[in-house]
């Protein structure tokens, strides 16, 4: 029987959760509970989780927010089902893990026997009564709550102070000033104890010569030990040659200044190693004919028409993880047999799924897997939240016969990083552009990331491949801030005219360069830009952002600025390959800019990502995999290269490939 204290706790929890359902993996709604006074329908949050986390494989975090609500869920891998909670954000309740623990075994142990018929059918035909166990578990929670909860504060008549009066207070001093006086009675006491200690002369002669002394940091040495060894120094810093060093031998001595540079001009003349004006009109642009006038017509990159190649990686089914025993076997018991013939049958019995996979049996598994994906250049947050999401995804499964911990865990990570990055929509620029060219109006791509990843080199790659697909490019050049920026878009320009001439597209440069020079506004550049491309025709406006750090205001401000006012169709962040941790920080502290600069209610943030200098890291492929977790946004570039050739797409399965291989 609930008492009235119980009945009253159950209502008030019942206000503060919104709703409370259990569900198979499946889809079928097994049981649901919403809160009193909620009228909105909870399929849009549970919806949202389902698509943003479940299916992303993003479990490692049992939380998930959807608006207003906060929702909490676990996974119960035995009988396929799904229980969440949903209470509103601002809202701090400290029982609801432990609830949510207690509604899955009450659930689980109360019909385990119509979960394990493992039917649809069969599910959607039982009706599953469980709103009375519910409530009584939720007011055991909440009384736990406050049983757990910080005593409140006393009242003035139930402290000890408002039973003291004027007499007592008087007292207590008096009694206080007797206690002085007690102490230092006390002390004096304790003052004349010394005397009837031996003198100090007497202790040093009672004291034995082999006595233990610390001196000079000699510790552990006797006192004639020490006299010896100051001897011996004395006599070996006084010895005739003593000062003298024992001679080594002599360090090469470096050559001072710079040796002059030996030039083989064998057969080359010294003219083509001269970049400077030769015109004599003072052309600023005489380096620049130069370099096109070296450029060889026959050296012409391969055609890159369609769609792009993706990355590959060469890697063999032998190539596996080094497992050690404890790891591989699932652990029946920490002792090992003692029987004879114990070895064989240990192992095939170790080998056999005959259990349902714990945490425990995981743990040293996971371990291992979080390091190397460390050491692969993953970021450790992203490590762990992988490994803590594999845990709970692989939690209660019974493994299949003949088959290892180690093996399990290991394809449920690749699993996971597989479905990871794939994106969840899939990002079509070819079609895009030409769907922009439906509607008479360019294409526009912004690129924005930190100093020196190689935004405007992978811009020109880009540039080259859109030509190749027949489309009209205009390059907005709006960093204005680093010196050089322009130049090295102008010289970009040329090269990808001078590959595909004006003669051969109607007379027309397929390329062109959308400037106004240093210490400009970015975002009043950007927009004369789009409304020149759109007055001229073209069919891609790509813009050009200068480099800025993520902790620079000023420049994220600016940023967040053009994308607001420009609206482009892509927002894509550069980022390198050889970064770790940093990635993480990077793109958290972009989005956070673009949204809190944003003059809309539903801000634009970073739509997809450009990963550069992928040909430099080996199989050391983890910072893919940090950036596409942490905006769930998928890579649409790789840079693999200094040609503009060298861009490919993403092969999720090679790249996992080399990041499992050992």
């Amino acid at each position: 029987m609930m008492t009235a204290a119980m009945k009253s706790t159950m209502v008030r929890a019942e206000k503060m959760l919104d709703f409370f359902t259990i569900f198979s993996k499946g889809g079928i709604v097994l049981w649901c509970f919403q809160g009193a006074g909620v009228t909105e329908s909870f399929t849009g949050p549970v919806n949202a989780l389902i698509r943003s986390v479940i299916l992303q494989e993003r479990s490692g975090n049992s939380s998930f927010s959807h608006g207003g609500l906060s929702l909490k869920y676990k996974l119960d891998n035995e009988f396929e089902l799904i229980f969440v909670v949903g209470f509103q954000k601002i809202l701090t309740l400290t029982y609801v893990d432990k609830f949510i623990n207690d509604v899955q075994l009450r659930f689980r142990d109360r019909y385990k026997n119509e979960l394990e018929q493992k039917g649809a059918l069969k599910l959607l035909n039982n009706s599953f009564e469980f709103e009375n166990d519910f409530k009584m578990l939720l007011s055991v929670a909440e009384e736990s709550s406050k049983a757990r909860g910080p005593a409140g504060m006393r009242t003035f008549e139930q402290s000890g102070k408002s039973q003291k009066t004027v007499k007592s207070m008087i007292e207590t001093k008096g009694g206080d000033k007797g206690k002085e006086q007690g102490g230092k009675k006390n002390k004096n006491a304790k003052k004349e104890a010394p005397a009837a200690q031996p003198a100090k002369g007497d202790q040093d002669k009672a004291s034995p010569s082999g006595q233990k002394m610390v001196e000079n940091g000699n510790q552990s040495l006797t006192a004639e030990e020490i006299l010896q060894k100051n001897r011996e120094e004395f006599f070996r810093k006084h010895r005739p040659g003593a000062s003298e060093k024992p001679s080594k031998s002599p360090k090469p001595q470096k050559p001072k200044g710079k040796q002059n540079r030996v030039w083989n001009t064998g057969g080359i003349s010294t003219r083509d190693l001269d970049y400077s004006d030769k015109n004599g009109n003072g052309s600023p642009n005489g380096a620049e004919q130069n370099l096109e006038a070296q450029f060889d017509p026959e050296m012409q990159p391969a055609s890159m028409k369609g769609d792009l190649l993706s990355v590959e990686y060469e890697s063999s089914d032998e190539e596996e993880m080094e497992e050690e025993d404890e790891e591989v076997v699932v652990r029946e018991t920490s002792k090992p047999s003692s029987k004879k013939g114990g070895g064989l049958f240990g192992m095939l019995k170790g080998l056999v799924g005959s259990k349902s996979l714990t945490r425990e049996d995981m743990e040293p598994v996971l371990e291992k897997m979080k390091d190397h994906l460390i050491a692969k250049n993953v970021a450790a947050d992203i490590a762990s939240q992988l490994c803590d999401s594999v845990a709970k995804k692989l939690e209660g499964k019974v493994m299949g016969t003949f088959t290892t911990v180690a093996s399990t865990v290991k394809q449920a990570l690749q699993d996971s990083l597989v479905q990871i990055l794939q994106p969840k929509r899939r990002v079509d620029i070819l079609r895009d552009v030409m769907e922009a060219q439906s509607q008479r109006r360019p294409f526009v791509i912004t690129f924005c990331g930190v100093n020196g990843v190689g935004k405007s080199t992978n811009l020109a790659k880009i540039s080259f491949w859109l030509i190749e697909n027949g489309f009209t490019v205009l390059i907005a050049a709006c960093d204005t801030f680093r010196a050089g920026a322009v130049e090295q878009l102008r010289i970009h320009q040329r090269r990808l005219n001078s590959l595909h001439p004006p003669e051969k597209h109607g007379g027309r440069p397929v390329v062109q360069l959308y400037e106004k020079g240093y210490g400009k506004d970015a975002a009043g550049i950007a927009m004369e830009a789009i409304a020149y491309a759109r007055n001229q025709a073209f069919d891609v406006v790509l813009v050009d952002t200068a480099g800025r750090m993520q902790d620079n205001a000023p420049l994220m401000t600016a940023l967040a600025k053009l994308i607001a006012v420009n609206m482009p169709d892509l927002v894509l962040f550069v980022g390198e390959a050889l970064v770790g941790n940093e990635a993480v920080d990077q793109l958290v502290k972009f989005n956070q800019a673009l949204a809190d600069h944003s003059m809309s209610d539903k801000p634009r943030l970073i739509d997809g990502i450009v990963l550069t200098k992928f040909d430099t890291i080996d199989d050391k492929v983890g910072a893919a995999i940090s950036m596409t977790y942490i905006t769930g946004q998928p890579i649409v570039f790789v840079g693999t290269g200094q040609t503009y050739n060298d861009l490919r797409s993403l092969n999720a399965r090679a790249v996992v490939s080399a990041l499992m291989k050992a």
